[in-house]
């Protein structure tokens, strides 16, 4: 990524007002912004993943949005490539790059030094099936065996990821652990966070589900699963898909999808808490409750972009 003017990135938990903040940024500093967002990815998961609708981006010029087909795999490496790039050229035009989402690893992709390992799908496939014949318990025992200290930082319930540090050792040799991305930005980067107080973003998240069944969520999913939503690992499991997928087929009431929607996007919430909560660049900022905060945020991000020394610390 070359990069002339540093990149803010604005990170944090679902429904903290990440969207409209970088909108805000954009528009008071003349930026432009780039998702990291992994299901923003996908054209048609519009509702279910808050995307700002088109009429409602102010002209802003915003990357990395509705960029696949909902047949085709979200790649964390195509995404770096394409991210790094956005974020290069939008510089060099002397705008202002904002990178927004609440996707850990792809805002890692984008800005730190990381380097993703290669794949295979028949061993990626073989380890899935062992994974669905003999248990986690088999392969993440394999994986403290192999690479100890892989095994202390990935969730012990984290199959996708255990599957993925196996795959990782058996292609390359190495520990998963020596491709795990440090915490050492690639260029200039002011790293902003959102917090919010629990309460207050469960009941955000409980209003913002609802919201989403009443905008017509289940015909949105409704019309992805007949071009093949259903077939997609990463594009089925976004949260809200999984649960309307379950009421269109009669498992369950409109009421029980909304409910274990709520709750999934609240295990959400906890799991970004504690991925951008373990990283000491990050800003923290109090979220917006209204549209009124904004200003006073995007002040408090001109503050620490005047005051970062370029690798995302703050001067003295």
């Amino acid at each position: 990524m070359v990069s002339s003017l540093p990149v803010v990135a604005i990170v944090g938990p679902t429904a903290t007002g990440k969207s409209e903040l970088a909108l805000a940024l954009a528009r008071a500093a003349d930026g432009e912004v780039v998702n990291a967002d992994a299901s923003q990815l996908y054209r048609g998961m519009d509702i279910g993943t808050a995307k700002v609708p088109v009429d409602q981006r102010q002209d802003v010029p915003h990357h990395q949005l509705d960029v696949l087909d909902i047949q085709q795999e979200a790649s964390v490496a195509a995404y770096q490539r394409c991210a790094r790039a956005d974020l290069g050229a939008i510089s060099a035009g002397g705008r202002l790059p904002i990178l927004a989402g609440g996707s850990g690893l792809y805002v890692r992709a984008a800005l730190d030094r990381l380097d993703i390992p290669p794949t295979d799908p028949g061993l990626r496939a073989s380890l899935e099936r062992e994974l669905a014949d003999r248990g986690l318990d088999v392969l993440r025992q394999r994986l403290e065996r192999a690479d100890p200290a892989a095994a202390r930082v990935i969730d012990a319930h984290n199959a996708r990821r255990i599957v993925r540090a196996l795959e990782v050792i058996e292609l390359t040799g190495r520990p998963f652990s020596a491709t795990m991305p440090t915490r050492d930005f690639i260029g200039p980067t002011v790293l902003v966070g959102l917090r919010c107080e629990r309460a207050v973003l469960d009941e955000r998240i409980a209003r913002r589900t609802r919201g989403m069944w009443a905008a017509g969520l289940l015909a949105e999913v409704e019309q992805l699963v007949g071009a093949g939503l259903a077939q997609t690992r990463t594009a089925a499991r976004a949260v809200g898909y999984p649960q309307a997928m379950a009421q269109l087929r009669g498992d369950c009431t409109q009421d029980d999808a909304v409910e274990a929607t709520v709750a999934a996007t609240r295990r959400l919430v906890r799991r970004q808490e504690s991925w951008f909560g373990a990283d000491p660049r990050v800003h923290w900022l109090q979220a917006p409750a209204t549209p009124d905060d904004l200003p006073a945020l995007v002040s408090r991000i001109h503050q620490l972009l005047d005051a970062s020394t370029g690798d995302g610390t703050l001067g003295g």
